[in-house]
């Protein structure tokens, strides 16, 4: 991915393009986004996956805590591979053991609003003959990364990888300045990614079933229009959203929109 400060620059300009068309899904398809999203940044970078993260601060981390409370809420791989998913889960499970591979802690350190790594510069040489990028890289088809963390707020992040196999080449520093330029003009996008699951704003997350409810109220549906769209009864609907309000702090349909329109608390 090679940018210029060149607007005509076709590079550029599917850039221009990818922020016009998430800007065009509606907040009720904001799952149907995010996977454009990392399907466009795959066919950019001529990457094979990528995988994407929220990342928030326990209340109360352990002093001796080497990831400093910051663990995993959300994660969504873009093509879930049985192996990469259950790499992924094995990865997860190991955060909170006292196992825990110089990458991870890597990936949270620091406190920069917004950070783009890549793998082979962030990590030593020895880290590529050790036991984690074999399991979790060599063993599933991939061979290198780049990442990027983005700061909602002070206990909220966004950490994006994207991946690329042996065969090709290693990602290089215009790789790494492109991705950056795509994802710091995306703080609107993780905000209502954030949003529709409950992890910016609602005083708990939503439960799966809550957040169907929750993306059809956005749409613009009527609690029986939402029942019969999910065959469920109009009083467990309008349980759902009684609940979904009292999550989100708010009393009505209006007000609940109004949280997509506003600034971060």
């Amino acid at each position: 991915m090679h940018l210029s400060t060149d607007s005509t620059n076709p590079q550029n300009q599917n850039v221009y393009a990818l922020w016009d068309r998430l800007a065009e899904f509606s907040v009720g398809d904001g799952d149907a986004a995010l996977t454009h999203l990392l399907a466009t940044l795959c066919a950019m970078l001529s990457a094979r996956n990528a995988l994407w993260a929220v990342v928030v601060r326990l209340p109360s981390p352990t002093r001796t805590d080497p990831l400093l409370g910051w663990r995993p809420r959300l994660v969504r791989l873009l093509d879930p591979i049985p192996a990469v998913a259950a790499s992924v889960q094995e990865q997860f499970d190991t955060l909170w053991s006292t196992d825990v591979d110089l990458s991870q802690i890597l990936a949270v350190s620091g406190d920069e609003p917004f950070r783009t790594r890549l793998l082979f510069e962030a990590l030593p040489p020895e880290w590529f003959e050790g036991e984690h990028y074999r399991r979790h890289y060599l063993e599933v088809g991939l061979a290198d990364s780049i990442s990027v963390r983005c700061a909602l707020n002070d206990d909220v992040r966004i950490h994006l990888f994207v991946f690329r196999d042996a065969q090709a080449p290693r990602f290089s520093t215009p790789d790494s300045k492109g991705l950056d330029f795509v994802m710091r003009g995306l703080r609107w996008f993780y905000r209502q990614q954030l949003l529709s699951h409950g992890l910016l704003i609602a005083n708990a997350p939503l439960t799966p079933a809550e957040r169907r409810v929750l993306l059809a109220l956005l749409d613009g549906h009527m609690e029986k229009q939402i029942a019969q769209r999910l065959d469920q009864s109009p009083n467990t609907t309008h349980f759902h959203v009684k609940s979904i309000y009292a999550k989100f702090g708010v009393r009505n349909r209006s007000a609940l929109a109004a949280l997509w329109l506003g600034k971060l608390r």
